[in-house]
């Protein structure tokens, strides 16, 4: 992995900052036209939760190699709350803010990897990674 850059997230300015800078980043990491909206929706969901949940956070983006693979890895980190049931939050439609329920599902279906651990009062991180896609 590369140097990370971290971006606070604390408002919405703070989430379109975030889905620029990973767009960018991907952009130059080799992801193009609708994965690079992919990535974006990803850092959307993730960043959104941050504001949402914890009221602030941060979000580390940085590009990736392994396998003689290139991608960009994204890992969003809060002091919140925390997940009480962290598999009832990955169903879709399981929401506790009567939202539609489709941020940590959708983020997960979206990437190719995606971690996530938790602990009630002290906070959640989510590590998300998207690997370039060879051309067939």
């Amino acid at each position: 992995m590369t140097t990370a850059t971290r971006l606070p997230i604390r408002t919405e300015h703070d989430i379109v900052a975030a889905r620029q800078h990973g767009r960018e980043l991907a952009e130059r990491t080799g992801f193009e036209g609708s994965e690079l909206t992919v990535i974006a929706t990803a850092i959307s969901e993730l960043a959104r939760n941050i504001v949402q949940y914890a009221e602030r956070g941060e979000m580390e983006f940085a590009a990736a190699t392994g396998n003689g693979r290139r991608g960009i890895v994204i890992v969003a980190t809060d002091e919140g709350p925390g997940i009480p049931d962290v598999e009832r939050a990955l169903e879709d439609g399981y929401s506790t803010s009567r939202s539609l329920g489709l941020g940590l599902p959708g983020a997960r279906r979206l990437m190719d990897e995606f971690e996530i651990s938790s602990t009630v009062g002290e906070g959640t991180t989510i590590k998300v990674t998207k690997w370039v896609s060879e051309p067939s």
